[in-house]
């Protein structure tokens, strides 16, 4: 009877204990709580968000035009460079047409020109003719050499309008909101007819299918571990903790204080590391904010 009552209570000892947190019976090396890597879109033009239909909640592709900004300013703008462009190239044309002519009048008279100083040499002409020709020659050329400056001034003008356009086209593009991530919306800043201006927020999404569980280690577990190690994630799941494999992906270079959510099985040190364990979420079931334990 006594070694009955003998094995009874090693047994009852045993199962007091024995951890009783994951499957290995070992505590866990660190807890932290589960985060997302969230983006922030803000607006890149100013004016009134004629489209906003960014909810909370929803789930959005990326590249997916979202919302848009009043644009009219912009596209007056547009009409108002492209009218000058017109202008431009009618001066243009009708320039070319003009130095086209001169040199062709050009050519005649020099071709007199050469004609004359034949006859100078034969005696059958003056030379105050000649002189004249010769007159008419520079003229007609310094004319030329001015239309052709002018003709330079014009390219840089059509140079200078089509910088305007590209940054008037690059303002409307700006002016639609694309949804940079593959993401569910966590936060929504503005509503849809409210101003807004360039590098404001408009809201938060996160693609929830990757979560990050950030831990705190002591500074005795920093050579345990290391970037790109697999480790081993539990999270509650009911009445029992779920594992799943996570991956270093940042180790804190700098000690900290323990954040007062951490508890440890440990005597509580006064420095901590953080780090930060890359986990799947393809079922869906981690939210942020969740808190998770962590065993090397």
């Amino acid at each position: 009877m006594r070694e009955i009552l003998y094995i009874s209570a090693i047994i009852l000892v045993s199962s007091i204990t024995v951890p009783s947190c994951n499957n290995n019976g070992d505590g866990p090396d660190a807890y932290g709580n589960f985060e997302a890597n969230p983006v922030i879109v803000s607006s890149e033009s100013q004016g009134k968000l004629l489209r906003f239909k960014i909810e909370e909640g929803l789930y959005f592709s990326a590249d997916v035009p979202v919302g848009l900004t009043d644009t009219t300013t912009f596209h007056l703008q547009k009409q108002q460079i492209i009218a000058s462009m017109q202008t431009l190239k009618t001066k243009m044309h009708t320039l070319l047409s003009q130095v086209e002519a001169q040199e062709v009048q050009l050519k005649n008279v020099r071709r007199e020109y050469n004609r004359i100083q034949s006859l100078v040499k034969d005696g059958a002409a003056t030379l105050q003719k000649r002189d004249e020709i010769e007159g008419n020659v520079r003229f007609l050329a310094s004319q030329i050499n001015a239309m052709k400056t002018q003709k330079a001034t014009l390219l840089a003008e059509s140079d200078a309008l089509d910088i305007q356009l590209a940054l008037v086209n690059d303002q409307i593009e700006r002016s639609i909101i694309n949804n940079p991530i593959s993401g569910i919306v966590l936060q929504k800043y503005k509503e849809e007819g409210e101003i807004v201006m360039p590098g404001q927020s408009l809201y938060k999404i996160a693609d929830l299918d990757t979560l990050i569980l950030r831990a705190y280690i002591s500074g005795r577990q920093l050579s345990d571990i290391k970037i790109g190690q697999d480790v081993r994630v539990y999270y509650d799941k009911g009445d029992t903790l779920k594992e799943l494999t996570g991956k270093v992906i940042w180790i804190s270079s700098e000690a900290e204080f323990t954040p007062k959510i951490i508890q440890t099985r440990e005597e509580r040190v006064n420095l901590v590391y953080a780090i930060k364990i890359e986990v799947s979420n393809d079922q869906g079931e981690l939210k942020i904010g969740m808190p998770g334990e962590l065993k090397l």
